[in-house]
């Protein structure tokens, strides 16, 4: 395999970054909140209110899943990901969320738990609408920084370790090959949803084509029975009905 320029090596550090550790990091603050041994019973406790989100469409039918396994199964944060860790504690714990909400990162001096649990989705979710598969050395560096934090805060000095040990160590073959399968999985998946706004947008205008199909319905019938009332109204009465 062709070796790596550096913005797809930063690419690569970044990936293994966000999906290895971060998780980690926003797992151990996780089960601080929701003790593993009480988490079955926790969520037992707010099924209603989970079931509201799930109604609202903020909770799809994986997570759900996740979160209500079949019997003798029982919840575990090692399953969820970060999305459903954030989802939870923003609607059964009394955290603050940031200035500016959940999906926008957040500014430098903001280093709430929130904070930094919206930097880490707002990361991931950069990374996987990138096209090409590479981070430019001065974002990648201001990123890094900023993602290191957040994990050090979150879970502690150990993985802050782990992410300056990454951001340096030599990449294996294996590392980079796995990496690039999920940049062109990653340009797979945009280009699914693509197609998906696609059909929507198909769906939204044969919808409207139908809607003026029913109005142009309606006047040609309404059009019709006044034909048919002047048509009447044309035949003397004592004629009419013979």
């Amino acid at each position: 395999m062709a070796s790596l320029s550096v913005e797809e090596e930063n690419y690569v550090r970044m990936s293994l970054l966000l999906t290895g550790i971060s998780p980690r990091a926003a797992r151990t603050f996780f089960d601080g909140e929701f003790a593993p041994a009480c988490l079955g019973a926790t969520i037992k406790k707010e099924s209603n209110k989970l079931f509201d989100l799930k109604k609202n469409h903020r909770i799809n039918q994986s997570q759900w899943n996740l979160l209500f396994p079949r019997f003798p199964d029982v919840p575990d944060s090692k399953t969820f990901d970060v999305t459903l860790m954030i989802l939870l504690l923003r609607n059964l714990t009394p955290m603050d969320p940031p200035l500016c909400g959940f999906d926008s990162l957040p500014s430098m001096i903001e280093i709430t738990h929130a904070a930094d649990l919206a930097r880490i989705k707002y990361y991931r979710n950069y990374l996987a609408h990138l096209d090409d598969g590479k981070l430019a050395t001065g974002f990648f560096n201001t990123a890094w920084n900023d993602i290191a934090c957040a994990i050090d805060r979150l879970g502690g000095q150990n993985l802050k370790h782990e992410c300056d040990h990454l951001k340096t160590k030599p990449l294996d073959q294996n590392k980079q090959e796995i990496m690039m399968y999920i940049k062109h999985s990653n340009n797979e998946i945009r280009e699914l949803k693509e197609s998906f706004k696609s059909l929507k947008r198909s769906h939204t205008e044969m919808m409207k084509s139908h809607e003026v199909l029913q109005v142009d319905h309606r006047k040609v019938k309404k059009e019709i029975e006044i034909i048919k009332t002047s048509q009447m109204d044309s035949v003397p009465w004592n004629i009419r009905g013979k």
